[in-house]
């Protein structure tokens, strides 16, 4: 029997180059930690955005945007989590941030 399940994203990134960081990626990360029944998905998601908006990481902010809106965030919700972080991350992290969620939500 072959494997018809589609390539996860870290495993299409990274599956030859580094398969011990697709298999903590896919398995620990959004295996385990993900699917721990003491916050919800949109909890875990509004956590992660927030997360990575104060540490600057807009490179994976569009995927956990997204990811948010599948776990049942709103577009307004998410902008005010950044409009909120703006006074507690500071202007230039929010102002990226936004820039993202905007070329995001105008694209869907």
């Amino acid at each position: 029997m072959t494997d018809t399940k589609e390539p996860s994203g870290a495993e299409k990134l990274f599956g030859d180059f580094a398969p011990a960081l697709v298999g903590f990626t896919d398995d620990v990360l959004f295996g385990q930690v993900w699917e721990r029944p003491e916050l919800t998905p949109k909890e875990r998601s509004l956590v992660t955005v927030a997360s990575l908006i104060t540490s600057g990481s807009t490179e994976q902010l569009a995927h956990h945007l997204g990811r948010a809106k599948d776990n049942g965030a709103s577009e307004q919700e998410l902008i005010e989590v950044i409009t909120h972080l703006a006074f507690y991350a500071g202007w230039p992290k929010a102002m990226s941030a936004m820039a993202v969620a905007k070329d995001l939500f105008r694209a869907s």
